[in-house]
């Protein structure tokens, strides 16, 4: 029997009005009193933040900066990276993950992914170090953590601090720990679409290292380690009072947040099958699949979409209204500002696969029945095309 099509309504990929107005009061109330009393960059407000940060993820120090990338900026600063040396991260990611690296003169080295996490494929890792690496830099994408025990060990057999790039990945855990307690550092963004989002740019790095934590903080006052004395050089990349308090009333519903994500998740994948939709292996779509020992928080809800079909599910997407969007189209090896690093077609085969195929769908916590079910549907009615 032809399944029967549910009701239209508008999907956006995202709303976070609805959010907002679940905290409005408490978080008018928060950002008050920071306007009262006049106190906007860093101070106790920063700090009681970084604290429940610290304690959230499982670390000791968790420092406040002005944005994700400036997290991982200030992450490879701390460790020394410039000329002459190379950092190891995936090709399939946001653009900081690599342009951080450049900012500071050394070499973004990649490696190819794993097609079914889109994460760093730790096999193809040690091919991948030079004798100038400096760091290692996995990428915890769209939610879920990279497969962090074998990159750790080729790691620590190595000497090479690690670094995870958990921008996307708050609250995500690997065999019951955390991200961005399993490296040296951790780099958190709080870009407003994420998890936990800001009212603006906010990011957060966290270590266990004490000597780090010092550095950090100094290095986002400019290197000063007393006034105006400063020990080295670093930036302005200190996380403001006002995000801090925003984001501090957000944390704890975070991990209901994420659950509902999940559900979202596990509810449209559950409605496609029952619509008869078709998987990617039989030319349809391909939903993101949770690898053994992770937790996925759902960051963006990620699909493949087989044939080279891609285009033309984002033209039925859009007269549909149903949110969507590419993450990430161009590998970063193929992007026209890296073209000195001598990357070409071909180099990182999977990567350039997940760039042709991918498309993020709305998942946000928010969503209605009736949202999930169009969603579904017409997933499901592409599919068997």
């Amino acid at each position: 029997m032809e399944p029967t099509m549910p009701l239209a309504v508008p999907v956006p990929l995202l709303d976070l009005k609805k959010q907002y107005a679940t905290l409005r009061d408490e978080i008018r109330a928060a950002t008050d009193e920071v306007f009262e009393s006049q106190g906007f960059i860093l101070g106790p407000k920063v700090e009681a933040f970084e604290k429940a940060i610290a304690e959230y993820v499982g670390v000791k120090h968790a420092v406040g900066m002005s944005s994700g990338t400036d997290a991982q900026l200030a992450a490879m600063m701390a460790l020394g990276i410039g000329p002459g040396d190379d950092v190891v991260t995936s090709p399939y990611t946001f653009f900081a993950s690599a342009g951080a690296v450049v900012r500071l003169g050394a070499r973004p080295v990649f490696c190819d992914i794993d097609p079914a996490t889109c994460n760093v494929d730790p096999e193809k890792l040690a091919k991948a170090i030079t004798p100038r690496t400096k760091a290692i830099q996995p990428v915890h994408l769209y939610g879920q953590c990279a497969d962090m025990d074998p990159i750790l060990a080729v790691a620590k057999e190595k000497g090479i601090p690690v670094i995870e790039d958990a921008c996307q990945s708050l609250g995500a855990a690997y065999k019951g720990k955390k991200a961005g307690a399993l490296g040296d550092f951790g780099a958190f963004s709080f870009f407003p679409s994420k998890n936990l989002g800001g009212f603006g740019d906010g990011g957060m790095v966290t270590t266990n290292d004490d000597g780090y934590a010092t550095t950090l903080r100094a290095l986002r006052m400019h290197g000063e380690t007393s006034r105006y004395h400063h020990r080295l050089v670093g930036g302005n990349f200190r996380l403001d009072a006002l995000q801090a308090v925003v984001l501090h009333v957000k944390l704890p519903h975070l991990d209901s947040w994420a659950e509902g994500r999940r559900q979202n998740a596990a509810e449209i994948e559950r409605r496609f099958l029952e619509h008869g939709g078709r998987t990617f292996e039989e030319g349809g779509i391909g939903f993101p699949r949770e690898a053994p020992g992770m937790y996925h928080v759902y960051n963006q809800f990620v699909v493949r979409v087989a044939r080279g079909r891609r285009e033309e599910l984002k033209e039925r997407l859009t007269g549909l209204k149903i949110g969507h969007a590419v993450y990430y189209p161009v590998p970063l090896h193929l992007q026209e500002c890296f073209a000195g690093l001598g990357g070409k077609s071909g180099d990182y085969p999977e990567a350039e696969r997940a760039a042709m195929e991918t498309l993020a769908l709305p998942v946000f916590p928010e969503l209605t029945g009736s949202q999930k079910a169009f969603v579904a549907y017409h997933l499901a009615q592409f599919s068997r095309e």
